[in-house]
């Protein structure tokens, strides 16, 4: 036996693949994946990214649209309203008035027939309620009026009397041009002299007399006064409520024209 002598190392045979631990080859397997699975998300977010930017620009440089065609649709501005017929329509020195409904409207007189606007009616009758205590009998003769009888009261009885259109229309409105229309007019009379209605003899009756010292504390108003800008002739027994936003705009906004009109 070789006692003495010393062992030849013996060689140790190379190690498979499968023979490395799983953990250390996943070491030395994996780490090369990840490099190149991060590159490659990288690359594509950078692709994403130019793409994105090309979509944006594309649409910051697209041609502002053309309003001006006729198919093209707008949807942030409002579709335009006609201007509004009661403060830019005049004929023959009438001003255009909204018939108004008959649901908003309630009887004035004992028959029930004479209407007025709720607002209005209440505070005629309140009116002239005050009258009576001051022995003062005021009646109405005419309040609401539809375009209809106005039709009837312009053209048939210009016609019967025989007059021009222009003279009829000093003492009558053309239908659609009537403040009657608006439920807001009344003509009234004097309980004890039947004789002056609708007759300028009117404003020498006491109902007369008592509506300018006393009509106003009820909202109401003189229509058309002598010498008015309107070219009416002058109607004392004809008279107008103003005492809400309503009646104040459908009014007053017609006489604003009226004196901004050269």
């Amino acid at each position: 036996m070789d006692k003495g002598k010393p062992k030849k190392p013996q060689k140790v045979p190379a190690r498979s693949i499968d023979d490395i631990p799983e953990a250390l080859r996943d070491t030395h397997r994996v780490q090369p994946r990840r490099r190149f699975k991060l590159a490659l998300i990288f690359g594509l977010l950078g692709l994403s990214i130019l793409s994105l930017s090309a979509i944006v620009w594309s649409l910051t440089s697209l041609p502002a649209k053309n309003t001006n065609n006729p198919t093209s649709v707008a949807t942030s501005s409002p579709t335009p309203t006609a201007p509004n017929s009661r403060n830019s329509d005049t004929l023959l020195g009438h001003f255009a008035y909204t018939e108004a409904v008959s649901k908003d409207l309630q009887p004035i007189s004992r028959d029930r027939r004479l209407k007025l606007r709720k607002s209005a009616a209440q505070q005629f009758q309140a009116m002239v309620a005050a009258a009576k205590k001051s022995g003062v009998i005021i009646v109405p003769i005419s309040g609401f009026r539809s375009v209809q009888e106005q039709q009837h009261l312009f053209f048939d009885v210009k016609a019967e009397r025989g007059q021009t259109t222009t003279k009829r229309a000093e003492v009558s409105a053309p239908p659609g041009y009537s403040e009657h229309h608006t439920g807001y007019a009344v003509d009234i009379g004097d309980g004890r002299a039947s004789a002056t209605n609708l007759n300028t003899k009117f404003e020498k009756t006491q109902a007369y007399k008592w509506l300018v010292a006393n009509a106003a504390r009820y909202s109401f108003e003189l229509s058309f006064p002598k010498n008015n800008s309107q070219g009416v002739s002058y109607e004392p027994w004809h008279w107008r409520y103003v005492g809400d936003r309503q009646s104040l705009e459908t009014f007053y906004k017609s006489k604003n024209l009226k004196r901004n009109t050269p």
